[in-house]
């Protein structure tokens, strides 16, 4: 038996998806437009990054090939290597949406075959009775927002207006989500928590995703900036995934980062917080010396997606690509014989497509460790393939979902 590491690099789509068209998202590739601009010198930023898309390491394990068989077209300025040192692959979602818990119950081997609630994209996004049993149960004066938003820029335009009235900035996106942003000092963090609780349980009869406390810091003289306080809360996965029959057959399972709050904490016998990639590699670095025999560490990286895809920032997803990219070798030094890391993503978020929500792709899968042989498995149907091949490394049974491809 040997242990197992799942990396989700929130929101790194390599298009191809091939129901992209049913989502608006035809054409849509965040690998593919990323290595683009920098190959054209398009996502150069002074004291961050420059030139060409440089993965060195994801290469190496076959990232160039997995990219071409997702959407038929290499990354600007790569090449295929010239042997892939690691398992490589692509695969599509059968899931409904689009969206993070759909893409990780996927992964897990529970794809969402249902259709989330969403609030509506123009008008007033939350009802009048909702607000009304929100103010009264929450205890509030009232709300601001109530509309489709990016979260940074509804803080920047509402901040100083939330911190005079008290009342809570509430927002949604396409994805199937309520989001309450809070002052943690002039509102109080707990109070936000506490909030956010409420409108779970006002949400569910709507079959709403996620709620999402954003807690914010500073004033309207130095602007806002949202704080690593952050915490979703999920309905939990329609039946067990791969992490309740790792947690019941005795083992433990590391969640890093928002993992544990992605599958409402069912099945994560030890959270890992950490705020931003370099700190969440650390503590799956941690994790990772501590794991035994049996044991799964998955960790969600979630600037990808937070920091840059949503915001529209090539440079910015670029640069934190390489940064991951550079710090493999130093995860590889802590695996044993055996161990088996397998690198995903939950969708697409390219930030050169319009508007500023997920994008419908096929996502890479990247596979590497001691004694584990490099392979082409093509072109996987659903994410749950994934979990599969995890349950079967450590021995488990096989899930209700997903087929191995060791």
């Amino acid at each position: 038996m040997a242990r197992a590491f799942l990396f989700v690099l929130d929101s790194f789509g390599i298009g191809g998806a091939p129901d992209a068209e049913a989502y608006g998202d035809l054409g849509a590739n965040t690998l593919g437009h990323i290595a683009e601009q920098c190959a054209a010198g398009l996502a150069d930023r002074q004291d961050l990054r420059k030139g060409p898309l440089a993965l060195p390491h994801m290469q190496s394990l076959g990232l160039a090939e997995a990219a071409l068989a997702a959407s038929g077209e290499l990354p600007s300025g790569w090449q295929l290597a010239a042997r892939p040192r690691g398992i490589h692959g692509a695969s599509g979602e059968i899931s409904h949406g689009k969206d993070t818990p759909s893409g990780h119950w996927e992964i897990a081997g529970q794809p969402v075959m249902f259709d989330w609630g969403y609030f509506p994209d123009d008008g007033a996004a939350f009802s009048h009775e909702l607000i009304a049993a929100i103010m009264s149960q929450g205890d509030v004066p009232g709300i601001l927002g109530n509309c489709h938003a990016s979260g940074t820029e509804i803080i920047a335009s509402l901040g100083a207006e939330h911190m005079r009235t008290g009342k809570p900035i509430c927002y949604t996106s396409s994805d199937s989500v309520f989001q309450i942003a809070a002052h943690e000092k002039s509102f109080g963090l707990d109070r936000l928590i506490k909030l956010c609780e409420t409108v779970r349980g006002l949400v569910d009869p709507l079959n709403i995703g996620r709620v999402i406390a954003r807690p914010f810091v500073g004033t309207p003289e130095t602007g806002f900036d949202r704080t690593g306080n952050r915490q979703d809360f999920s309905v939990p996965p329609p039946a067990p995934t791969l992490l309740d029959q790792i947690s019941d057959n005795g083992n433990r399972v590391f969640g890093v980062g928002k993992i544990s709050d992605i599958f409402a904490h069912q099945g994560v016998t030890d959270l890992r917080k950490a705020s931003g990639n370099a700190a969440l590699f650390e503590a799956t670095l941690k994790a990772a010396r501590e794991a035994k025999d049996g044991d799964l560490v998955f960790t969600n990286f979630v600037d990808f997606d937070m920091l840059y895809g949503h915001r529209r920032d090539v440079p910015g997803y670029a640069a934190a690509l390489e940064a991951l990219d550079a710090k493999l070798p130093r995860f590889a030094k802590v695996l044993k014989p055996g161990d088996l890391v397998l690198m995903t993503a939950d969708h697409g978020c390219d930030p050169t497509w319009r508007g500023t929500d997920h994008t419908r792709e096929r996502v890479p899968i990247l596979g590497f460790g001691p004694g584990i042989a490099a392979r082409d498995i093509g072109i996987r149907k659903s994410f749950s393939d994934i979990g599969a091949t995890v349950a079967a490394h450590l021995g488990l049974p096989p899930l209700a979902n997903g087929r191995s491809f060791l």
